[in-house]
């Protein structure tokens, strides 16, 4: 090969006109030498008796990998150094090889005896690098020399060699699992190390060899959470979710009180409704026992259990994403209610984090909205929807919008929905209707609102939105249609001027099932339908047929004949479906001799009342899957996902967590004090009275100070609290602060006074706190918060604790004076002393609003306000639509040609916000000229019949150095002609052209795959075309193709298979197909694209498109993407 094709591959092969050169780097080869020579240089810098040569062309060779540059070919130069004395070179070797090892086994295998000698190497990091690269080699003739040396390493000085040895575990099981039994020795030894270093990798191997061993975690459990906060943060999230599976195995469900009572109550009520004699005494004497038992044992939460808690709570302030929404799922899937709501803050900050992380974020938090609706309703501005938003966020904000709805905020909610219909996103625009529909069926008082709301929409001029309006219109009418036979009729006016299929389908239902209520309107619109019935899409036509057997039933006057005449086209439809149809109604409503019993009940048949549809959230039912998981996210269950076990019905055996002491640990001193400890009754007299009606955050706190004082479990924790200064220390205050609590009530007396204070005073005090805290500045503000924590946060014990054991002070106090006993109401005030990281000022949760009575707050301007609804063309039009880095720019103006002005310009791909049939293309400016440029606009615009052009907005000024853009529209009439222009400055006038590639002429639009291939199926013959190719080699996966596609066509992926479909798992088809849809701007038409791929590289594609011109040039274009 010349050394020039070599230049024009690392190129790409893309020599084309106006696309950026790339500079390269002579190591990679490929300019300068020929093939046969490649890497000859480095080959000789390997093969030198020089340490300083050999590191430098170490340090190239790994350079090339980290560029994705193929250094393969130098292996056995490579492998030859693995016993170089220089450690550095060393290294760089072992980074090399487990790249390659896999690769290369043959040649791996040869240098197996230097990898033995390196796991005896006085460095660990060369010890570690060594049982790496033979966890790599992935043959099966060395796994004992493998388990061997994992074995070894296990038992290692070093942490860091221990952690690879972790690593190694899942690569081994994966080669063979046999060895299951030995792995999971190893992994029992690691799991009981005490370096927050392993902790992470162990239990990622746990997960991946033996997850449901949960034997082995017990005795590890108190460590692993205590060691929690200090390991790293992908170690936090396995941890977490492993944690997650424990408790639900092992401890009680901490609502459990609250459920039965529920029940209960429910069962009480269809009790005495039912009216059987038999066993009822029973029954009764059963539930009555069933309320007493949940009033005489009030749940006492598991000391281990807060433990999990406690620890994880300070993890809320990680500042990685993954690590909040790990504790976020575990709050939301182990805490007490009254405990759940300080995930809430955490999550409502990483809204402010990058659109992937929103993603997810929103998923979860749209899941919990439906179950715990109030955590997140002090923060309902934080999902308002910026301009900014991609598509998909804002529709998951609009679903965590729609869950908070509520009397109290409908009105705020309603208008803020109001101003996202007037925005150019149109499927944004259709699932704002949709929310507006769902808001008025969960919310009685706003249903007319909504309604007449919706009628305004009615008249927009955007076709989508009307078409939207009228299916969820529909179904709000069927709820209570004889109110509203206006809006019937208003929507029979409608026929005329609407073409979307859907909304005629929807108005003609409508006026069917109830046509008694417009009894005049009904068979005309009838008479109009069976007019345009031949041109009609198949689902409006099954309602035409649907309409004329109603009327026939209740009018047959009128409508006989205009009955038989559209039966009688439908008779010869083209579509065997409506055929059908047509016999079947003609045998059920024109009674004949042959005809059957059932012609007698046609009219029960088709005019029964229909159930309301019941509009529910999507995400109602996701909640069985665990938070965070890949499973929730896709709603389907991914392979290896593992189901959150159900809460056990009676406790295990919480002595299985307990570790014996070894006897040298114990202090007599300690011993003393835990005696002292367990003397002391738990419960005072009054609070075993008082003990049911406390809510469930003083049940807590009691429990977390039961850890304290039980001994055999205190003796447990002891132990591995040795295993790590901060958990010992730890330990060593939670038995001293019986003894400190006096001094700690002097300290807090002095900083926070409140604290000592009875419950109503707290309460009035916290309002005052509020008020001060919104007058004061932000930054005294976080000072004296965090001046405050400082003070508190001098333990290791998070400032929840300290607030527990002055729980039990005020308790004994409590007792003492015998109060009537009240709920104690603590966790709000928590929270609000804790500062934190996500304390910002914008989060201060809004005073919840006074409940008014229903006429006051829907007032009339919210009437007025949802009648204005209406698409403007001032709305969201950007000043410059930025592009993405794929797009490709094209050269319009050399800065040779143009004295110093160069002009790039691009198709962004986005909506033109002033015209929706014209192609925005974005234009840049750079003055490379010393002088100032001025007055930068077109003229003399030059242009083929048809075709449209708005122009740019003129440039005043460009200051030489400059770069500027600006957006114009080009209306290219579904055709890639040019549209010729003069580029104008001050000066001079350049004549310049625009010609589009045809994948430029569409805009991306959304199937189904059951759409697809309807649509497909109209587009047959000459609208088809088939090509066979053979895929390029790097693009072969699935990511690569759709990539490919969609940058050569502006086009959007077609999901496979609806949701219904995908619930039972489908086996994958024989040869995958990738699906893509998009229309042409101008037209509207119809763009089909498939890809088959086959074996060994081999594919089809086919386009379908109505312009026969557009899908040849679509498939070249195409082809060429998938074959260069």
């Amino acid at each position: 090969m010349s050394s020039s094709s070599a230049f024009n591959d690392e190129k790409g092969g893309s020599s084309s006109v106006g696309e950026p050169e790339y500079g390269h780097d002579p190591a990679s080869g490929g300019i300068f030498s020929s093939d046969y020579k490649r890497h000859d240089d480095l080959k000789e810098m390997l093969d030198s008796n020089k340490d300083s040569l050999k590191l430098e062309a170490m340090k190239r060779i790994v350079a090339m990998i980290a560029r994705g540059k193929n250094a393969s070919d130098l292996f056995p130069a490579v492998v030859k150094n693995v016993a170089c004395k220089n450690i550095e070179v060393k290294k760089l070797v072992y980074v090399y090889l487990v790249r390659y090892a896999e690769e290369q086994q043959d040649l791996a295998l040869l240098s197996i005896s230097t990898f033995q000698r390196g796991l005896k190497d006085p460095n660990q990091l060369i010890r570690a690098s060594a049982l790496r690269v033979l966890s790599s080699i992935r043959v099966t003739i060395i796994v004992p020399i493998m388990m061997l040396a994992i074995k070894e390493a296990a038992s290692d000085m070093s942490p860091y060699v221990r952690k690879t040895a972790a690593h190694a575990i899942p690569k081994l099981y994966s080669l063979d699992p046999e060895q299951k039994d030995q792995l999971i020795e190893v992994i029992e030894k690691l799991l009981a190390d005490k370096t927050t270093l392993v902790a992470g990798s162990v239990v990622m191997a746990f997960e991946e060899v033996c997850p449901e061993r949960i034997d082995l975690i017990h005795k590890n459990y108190r460590k692993l959470c205590n060691l929690l906060i200090d390991v790293e943060e992908w170690g936090q999230v396995v941890i977490i979710n492993m944690l997650t599976r424990y408790a639900r195995t092992q401890f009680l469900n901490p609502n459990i009180n609250e459920s039965l009572l529920e029940e209960g109550s429910s069962s009480d009520k269809t009790f005495y409704g039912s009216e059987e004699d038999e066993d009822d005494e029973e029954e009764k004497e059963k539930k009555a026992e069933a309320v007493a038992i949940a009033k005489r044992k009030p749940y006492v939460m598991d000391p281990d259990h807060r433990l999990l808690l406690r620890n994880t709570k300070p993890l809320l302030q990680s500042r990685n994403a993954a690590v909040v929404m790990a504790v976020a799922q575990l709050y939301f899937h182990l805490a007490p209610k009254a405990e759940v709501g300080v995930i809430a803050k955490a999550l409502v900050r990483l809204l402010r984090s990058h659109s992937e992380v929103q993603y997810v974020v929103l998923q979860n938090v749209a899941t919990m909205t439906i179950k715990r609706r109030g955590m997140f309703e002090p923060y309902l501005k934080s999902f308002y929807i910026r301009s900014t938003d991609p598509t998909q966020i804002k529709i998951l904000k609009l679903e965590v919008l729609t869950n908070l709805a509520n009397e109290t905020n409908i009105s705020t909610i309603l208008r803020e929905f109001q101003t996202y219909i007037k925005s150019m996103d149109k499927d944004f625009v259709a699932a704002t209707i949709q929310a507006i529909g769902r808001c008025a069926t969960n919310i009685g008082e706003v249903r007319d609102t909504c309604l007449n709301g919706l009628v305004q929409l009615l008249s927009n001029r955007d076709e989508l939105v009307v078409a939207e309006s009228v299916v969820v219109i529909k179904k709000l009418l069927q709820m209570q249609p004889e109110k509203h036979s206006d809006i019937i009729k208003h929507m029979a006016k409608l026929t005329d001027n609407i073409q979307v299929p859907m909304a005629r389908a929807s108005i003609l239902w409508l006026i069917g099932e109830y046509c008694e209520h417009v009894p005049k309107i009904a068979p005309d619109v009838l008479r109009k339908m069976a007019k345009s019935f031949t041109n009609e899409e198949d689902i409006v036509k099954l309602q035409i047929i649907n309409l004329a057997a109603k009327l026939y039933l209740t009018n047959s006057k009128q409508t006989k004949l205009l009955t038989q005449y559209v039966l009688n086209l439908a008779k010869y439809d083209q579509n065997y479906d409506i055929r059908d149809r047509a016999r079947f109604i003609r045998q059920l409503i024109v009674p004949t001799e042959k005809s059957g019993a059932l012609s007698k009940y046609a009219k029960k048949l088709f005019l029964a009342l229909k159930p309301a549809p019941v509009l529910e959230s999507p995400f109602k039912d996701r909640d069985h899957f665990q938070l965070g998981s890949l499973s929730h996210l896709l709603n389907a269950k991914a392979g290896g996902y593992q189901e959150l076990p159900d809460w056990p019905e009676a406790a295990p055996d919480p002595s299985v967590r307990n570790v014996e002491v070894p006897e040298w640990t114990k202090c007599s001193s300690r011993e003393k004090r835990k005696e002292k400890k367990v003397e002391k009754p738990f419960y005072s007299d009054s609070e075993g009275e008082s003990g049911p009606t406390e809510s469930a955050d003083s049940e807590s706190d009691s429990a977390s100070s039961s850890e304290r004082s039980s001994g055999s479990s205190d003796s447990g924790s002891g132990s591995e609290s040795e295993e790590s200064e901060e958990a010992s220390d730890s330990e060593e205050e939670e038995e001293d602060e019986e003894e400190k609590d006096k001094k700690k009530k002097k300290k807090k007396k002095e900083t926070k006074k409140p604290r000592q204070q009875s419950e109503s005073e707290q309460t009035s005090d916290e309002e005052e706190k509020k008020r001060e805290r919104k007058s004061k500045q932000c930054k005294s503000d976080s000072e004296s918060e965090s001046e405050e924590e400082e003070s508190e946060s001098e333990s290791s014990q998070s400032e929840s604790e300290e607030s527990e054991s002055e729980a039990e002070v005020k308790k004994k106090k409590a007792a003492e004076s015998k109060p009537p006993p009240k709920p104690v109401k603590k966790e709000s005030k928590k929270e609000k002393k804790e500062m934190s990281l996500l304390d910002l000022d914008d989060f201060e949760p809004a005073p919840s609003p006074q409940v008014t009575p229903v006429n006051t707050f829907l007032s009339n301007s919210l009437v007025t306000d949802l009648e204005g609804l209406s698409l403007s063309d001032t709305v969201l039009s950007p000043a410059t639509i930025s592009p993405s880095s794929a797009l490709k720019n094209y050269e319009l103006l050399h800065r040779i040609t143009g004295e110093g002005l160069s002009v790039e310009y691009c198709f962004s791909r986005q909506p033109f916000s002033p015209d929706g049939n014209m192609v925005a293309v974005q234009m840049q400016f750079t003055n490379s000229a010393t002088a100032d440029a001025k007055s930068l606009h077109m003229e003399d615009v030059k242009l083929q019949s048809g075709m449209r052009v708005k122009e740019f907005p003129e440039i005043e000024l460009l200051p030489a150095g400059e770069t500027a853009t600006a957006v114009m529209g080009i209306d290219f009439c579904d055709s890639t002609q040019a549209a010729n222009f003069q580029l104008c400055t001050h000066t001079r006038k350049f004549f310049v052209s625009i010609q589009p590639p045809v994948g430029e002429l569409m805009r991306p639009v959304f199937l189904t795959e059951n759409e697809f291939k309807k649509e497909q199926g109209q587009l047959m013959g000459m609208n088809e075309i088939t090509e066979k190719l053979t895929l390029d080699a790097k693009c072969r996966n699935e990511h690569s193709i759709v990539q490919r596609v969609t940058t050569a066509v502006n086009v959007s992926r077609v999901p496979c298979g609806s949701d219904k479909e995908c619930s039972p798992p489908v086996p994958p088809p024989a040869a995958p197909v990738h699906r893509f849809a998009g229309r042409t701007v101008t037209s509207g038409s119809l763009v089909l694209i498939t890809v088959v791929t086959k074996e060994e590289g081999a594919a089809q594609l086919t386009v379908n498109c109505e312009k026969m011109l557009i899908g040849t040039m679509l498939v070249k274009d195409v082809l060429l993407a998938l074959t260069q």
